[in-house]
């Protein structure tokens, strides 16, 4: 007995000590720590986009739907993410699959059924994590029954859209009231012959926009937004808000200087008159108010390719609020694969330098609009986990485009196969430039028939010929993957240092450096090397520290998780890692992963118990 005793009170010493610096336990002090300030959910959570047709398809028709998507949601939470945003599931045409909406507030049947989306909410809910839907607000489809009744000049639904005479040419013909270029090529002002006026549509022909000077239009989407949130869902993404207003006058809009040759193009304008008029950001704001009528814990995302000052002010106030944040594109826009450490610094303490109390961060690296992020068009494949680093470790929100974790890449489609109206528009000679169906193929859950993503061998778009090797199966049973450097990031997360809002972005040589620290807490130091060279870090010169741990790295890094480095941090070209001043994670090689140092001593300790017995 004396020696069971003995044991016992060894253990019940030792087991704070060791188990203090185990990822499990530091996970619950980080939630402790933070307890005590009031945040909203969404300020420190990875938000994760979901492309409907593309993700899982459970009926074997090629095309993603409800079903598949709540099949996947236990991959979505053991992943580590706080919020699921579903493109459009509306009923459309599919013009411009699903951002033409027929039916605000139904299911598209090629998705499935209303229940089907219950079913899928109340799961993602039962997970713990939220679901947020993408509102459509600037326009619909032509295949609306409030077009139709506008068409028809029936009663209050005359004005729903906005009209127009047009001018009469010189032959007698009758032409657009102005200017305006459509952002998919062309006029943006269609002729309709049973009314005989024209209508205007920002983006495509069968996408009317919608009259936001109409009271009733105004209430009408302000009853969509309720629909939704009164069955419970967390909120919404706003696609296209900066074009909801356009001039009253319809005055020609200036031509731009900015290199784009060809009149019929959006960019040969300076879009003054269509884009970010002050009626846009009030709206906004009555937006906000009909979120708030459901609690304050609702999300708006708002979608602006704009200035940063145009994207800013989205925000709204402290005292009349408007977006919960508006959507960070600079690391998309303002970077390339040619941009340097400095750049990215730049880009980074210019919207830090924005951020307060009111105002919180966010970082979006790519979506169902723009090239995958590890292609040759964005910052090569080369780059691709150290663009997820940065975008995972700084303060905020941020955003995930789904198989951005497992490093997909764009996938060549031919003319033939061409099915993005923008990318038509563009014509055959210039379309793959212009086209999105290269980031919008279907997700590659293994190697199986179609990536896993169907039965079918024939899916909406083609699977990328690279899912034999490139999948989620595969590099979930790897030793060293994107996946589980994903999920080392979002673990990282969790932790007081990276929930915190202190951040420090400096460069030596071509290597970003991105610090995290907050007293009392381990550091957290993010390194990439922007350089097609090896760069050796020391360590003196990024803080004053005795020794670092890896806890995790990129694919092309020499250093792996668990590694220690005390004088220098050597960065092959084009490499990232993530370290700590704490204790790191072991990486599993399988199910049951391996004990890490001090599980190890004490399982020892524990077998030296039993001996003594």
């Amino acid at each position: 007995m004396g020696a069971v005793a003995f044991g016992v009170a060894a253990l019940s010493l030792l087991l704070p000590v060791f188990t203090a610096a185990e990822p499990v336990d530091r996970n619950g002090a980080a939630q402790a720590a933070v307890a005590d300030t009031p945040r909203k959910w969404w300020e420190t959570a990875v938000i994760y986009q979901v492309y409907p047709r593309s993700f899982k398809d459970s009926d074997g028709d090629g095309i993603g739907d409800l079903k598949g998507i709540t099949s996947k949601l236990d991959y979505l939470k053991d992943l580590g993410v706080g919020a699921v945003w579903l493109s459009p599931i509306y009923p459309s045409p599919q013009a411009d699959f699903g951002y033409d909406i027929s039916n605000y507030i139904d299911i598209d049947p090629q998705y499935g059924t209303m229940s089907d989306f219950d079913n899928l909410l109340k799961k993602t809910h039962d997970l713990g994590m939220k679901l947020v839907l993408d509102l459509v607000p600037n326009h619909s489809s032509d295949e609306h029954e409030w077009f139709k009744k506008s068409v028809q000049r029936d009663g209050k639904y005359t004005d729903y859209y906005v009209w127009n005479d047009g001018k009469k040419s010189e032959n007698g013909t009758m032409v657009p009231p102005n200017n305006w270029n459509s952002n998919f090529r062309g006029t943006g002002w269609e002729w309709n012959e049973q009314r005989q006026q024209f209508y205007w549509h920002q983006f495509a022909v069968k996408q009317p926009d919608l009259n936001y000077r109409n009271q009733d239009i105004v209430d009408e989407m302000k009853n969509v937004l309720r629909f939704w949130l009164k069955k419970g869902v967390d909120g919404f993404r706003v696609d296209a808000v900066i074009t909801l207003f356009e001039d009253e006058q319809l005055r020609d809009q200036p031509y731009c200087d900015c290199g784009e040759t060809d009149p019929t193009q959006r960019d040969y304008e300076k879009p003054i008159y269509t884009e970010n008029l002050p009626e846009t950001y009030a709206m906004v704001k009555e937006w906000r108010k009909v979120l708030d009528e459901f609690g304050d814990d609702k999300i708006m995302m708002t979608e602006a390719y704009a200035t940063l000052d145009q994207t800013i002010a989205y925000y709204g106030t402290p005292d009349e609020p408007a977006a919960s944040f508006s959507f960070n594109f600079y690391l998309i826009t303002s970077l390339n694969v040619s941009s340097s450490a400095s750049d990215f610094k730049k880009v980074i303490d210019d919207w830090m330098g924005k951020m307060d109390d009111f105002r919180k961060p966010n970082w979006v690296i790519g979506n169902h609009d723009q090239f995958r992020v590890g292609s040759f068009f964005r910052y090569g494949e080369e780059l691709q986990d150290g663009i997820n680093m940065i975008s995972l470790m700084l303060p905020g929100t941020a955003m995930t485009y789904n198989g951005e974790e497992i490093g997909m890449d764009n996938t060549y489609i031919t003319w033939a196969q061409t099915k993005d109206p923008q990318a038509i528009n563009a014509g055959e000679k210039d379309y793959l430039m212009k086209s999105r169906d290269l980031e919008r193929t279907p997700f590659q859950w293994d190697s199986s028939t179609s990536a896993g993503f169907s039965t079918n061998p024939s899916t909406w778009l083609p699977v990328n010929p690279n899912y034999f090797q490139l999948n989620m199966e595969a590099q979930a049973a790897a030793d060293r993957s994107h996946l589980k450097m994903y999920k080392a990031l979002l673990k990282a997360r969790q932790l007081p240092a990276v929930q915190s809002s202190n951040y420090e972005a400096s460069v030596w040589e071509n290597v970003l450096v991105i610090k995290r620290e907050i007293g009392g807490a381990d550091s957290f130091i993010v390194l990439v090397n922007f350089d097609s060279s090896e760069t050796d870090v020391p360590i003196d010169k990024i803080g004053s520290y005795s020794s670092l741990n890896v806890w995790t790295s990129s694919l092309n890094s020499n250093l792996k998780t668990g590694d220690s480095a005390k004088s220098t941090i050597n960065m092959r070209p084009k490499s990232s890692v993530v370290l700590t001043t704490g204790a790191v994670p072991v990486p599993s090689t399988s199910g049951s992963g391996k004990l890490t140092s001090s599980y190890a001593f004490l399982t020892v300790l524990g077998i030296i118990v039993v001996l003594a017995l």
